[in-house]
């Protein structure tokens, strides 16, 4: 069975309210895990005041930390049934910060709020939470501001088509994660799985080619496979939903319909230009889902950082 039983939590130091530390929280009371909680800081003035000897730079830096570090404490101490360790670290990339603590201390879920990104931004300035989903060592739970109400649910993004070794074992980590993540919360495992529809271009240079007859055939055969799976973790036909469309499209448009809670999806962790202009399917669907995102690892991932 899967278990979540060292979570890390990264705070908000711009937020009152965190959403994150909540759902650290939630999980670890029923996983019987621990947590801690992560904030990263960095102000490059401190560095910048070439007034000021390295021994004065670094003593400003540390009555800033000791400041967060009682601000820290003040919002774990909420939640008393729990000895929640805090950690404030000085770094310029948070996502740094997160995932060489998570390699020292062995931490087995990353949990972080979720902003709204520019899509601008989000290509030239990639955002922490992008760097996580690509880079972090454990898993990556997203949270937005969607309850997780008993008997909610959860929907599984797979691949149900693939023939790759690296993702058919990938799909299976999903689903037991969502079925064993189920059990734990009282909710219900729905799949979602997208296929193409028929290429224009073939319709149109092959006069004889009929459209709709593979259309139908392309999608029975992901019905199929994505029904052959779900058999495998005990859910029946009613709990797949299979469209026609892109994954970033049709993922967003069941998890709404379903009011879903949680969305698990599968990441490899594309780097480098590949990631940059194509991104990954988790990405594409960070800011049109209102649900928490969870982003699997999988088996023998090794972060680039």
């Amino acid at each position: 069975m899967m278990e979540y039983k060292n979570i890390l939590v990264m705070v908000d130091p711009t937020k009152q309210e965190q959403p994150g530390l909540d759902r650290a929280v939630y999980l670890a009371r029923n996983y019987g895990a621990k947590v801690s909680a992560f904030l990263c800081i960095y102000d490059l003035s401190y560095e910048m005041t070439s007034m000021l000897s390295a021994q004065e730079r670094e003593a400003m830096q540390e009555g800033v930390m000791v400041q967060h570090r009682q601000w820290l404490k003040d919002c774990t101490e909420v939640y008393p049934d729990l000895e929640i360790q805090s950690f404030v670290a000085w770094h310029k990339r948070p996502f740094e910060a997160a995932i060489e603590h998570i390699k020292e201390h062995d931490n087995d879920l990353l949990v972080k709020s979720t902003h709204k990104h520019d899509k601008l931004k989000s290509v030239i300035f990639t955002p922490t939470d992008w760097h996580l989903l690509r880079k972090s060592p454990c898993d990556v739970l997203l949270v937005k501001d969607h309850d997780w109400p008993r008997d909610g649910t959860i929907v599984t993004a797979i691949n149900a088509v693939s023939e790759d070794s690296d993702h058919i074992n990938l799909n299976n980590k999903v689903m037991q994660h969502a079925t064993d993540l189920a059990k734990v919360i009282s909710a219900k495992v729905k799949i979602v799985n997208g296929y193409p529809g028929t290429p224009v271009n073939i319709a149109i240079e092959i006069p004889e080619f009929n459209a709709q007859e593979y259309n139908d055939s392309v999608k029975q055969h992901h019905i199929n496979a994505s029904i052959e799976i779900a058999n495998r973790h005990g859910l029946g036909v009613e709990d797949c939903f299979i469209q026609e469309g892109l994954a970033e499209d049709v993922i967003p448009s069941v998890t709404k319909s379903l009011d879903a809670e949680l969305l698990i999806i599968g990441t490899i962790g594309r780097t480098g230009l590949s990631a940059a202009f194509i991104g990954n399917t988790a990405e594409h669907v960070i800011d049109r889902i209102n649900c928490d995102l969870l982003a699997v690892k999988p088996d023998g991932f090794v972060s680039p950082v």
